[in-house]
């Protein structure tokens, strides 16, 4: 809901949905979109949708979800309560998103429509292509089970996932994983030898991926400031005093056992919104919507 506008009100939101039309304008055809929220933001989000009108895109093709949750808890293992008589949970992570889907029983529009591939993104980069023919296409010719569009890293230290291979499987290495000597590491022409930084744009295929997960993703443990009740009393903790367990949507990629690497270039797609200034701001992010014909 966050405005990027300067003169008149840009939603993060509208301008997803915008980049959405570039592709239906032009084939006449609405693709159901599926909004992952969590069980706090639901329905102020779907009120914002209601309150634009759905941003001009057909309201019954809009299908929201909440996120599932796992338990919080301490550092030695005990389950935190965030009220006397419940315990606290929290979003499992962005690899959640199509165990949440499914659960929220929207396996019957994947399966009444035929839907063969779906593409999950990440909210917080404007400049998101979404459903890309030419990515959709590149996917299928490739005969990958999934495809992941990247760009190249700025510098060695940016902190982007990096798409490589490992042991003949597709891995995403987060950046606070990625050893300095792997990170500087240079080809023959100078190059980043890992230079494909992920922008959370991905393609699945839907057969494979109920194959794959068949059983379960692994759970990472997250260090959070956990709100919790201790002792009758509300504790609101500024420094992690505990664990969540989330799952990740690099995991999902791993278990594809494929995946195309398909560069884009940056400044048509890749205009993060994760600080207030400096890289990958809002300010960075405004300059790219501009260079790309975004009236702000």
């Amino acid at each position: 809901m966050f405005n990027i506008g300067q003169t008149r009100f840009l939603s993060i939101f509208e301008q997803l949905i915008n980049n959405v039309k570039d592709v239906t304008d032009v084939s006449g055809r609405y693709f159901p979109l599926f909004i992952m929220t969590n069980s706090i933001n639901n329905g102020q989000t779907i009120d914002f949708f209601k309150e634009n009108n759905y941003f001009g895109y057909p309201r019954d093709r809009v299908h929201f979800f909440i996120q599932d949750t796992e338990p919080a808890c301490s550092f030695d293992g005990k389950i935190f309560l965030d009220q006397k008589h419940k315990i606290s949970l929290s979003p499992n992570g962005n690899g959640g998103w199509y165990s949440s889907l499914i659960n929220a029983g929207y396996n019957r529009i994947l399966d009444r429509e035929g839907i063969e591939w779906l593409n999950v993104f990440g909210v917080d980069n404007v400049l998101q292509r979404i459903c890309d023919p030419v990515f959709i296409g590149a996917t299928l010719m490739s005969g990958h089970n999934c495809g992941a569009k990247v760009v190249k890293k700025l510098y060695a230290d940016e902190k982007v996932g990096v798409l490589c291979e490992e042991n003949g499987k597709p891995a995403i290495v987060e950046y606070y994983e990625m050893p300095s000597e792997l990170a500087n590491k240079k080809d023959r022409s100078g190059e980043l030898v890992y230079r494909y930084g992920v922008t959370l744009n991905y393609l699945f295929n839907v057969k494979q991926l109920n194959t794959t997960l068949s059983g379960n993703l692994p759970y990472h443990l997250a260090k959070k400031a956990v709100p919790h009740i201790e002792n009758g009393e509300r504790v609101t903790p500024q420094e992690p005093n505990g664990y969540k367990f989330e799952t990740l949507v690099v995991d999902m990629v791993k278990l594809m056992g494929s995946c195309l690497a398909f560069e884009v270039e940056r400044d048509n797609e890749f205009a993060p919104v994760k600080n207030a200034h400096g890289a990958d701001s809002v300010d960075t992010a405004r300059l790219l919507l501009k260079k790309n014909g975004v009236s702000l």
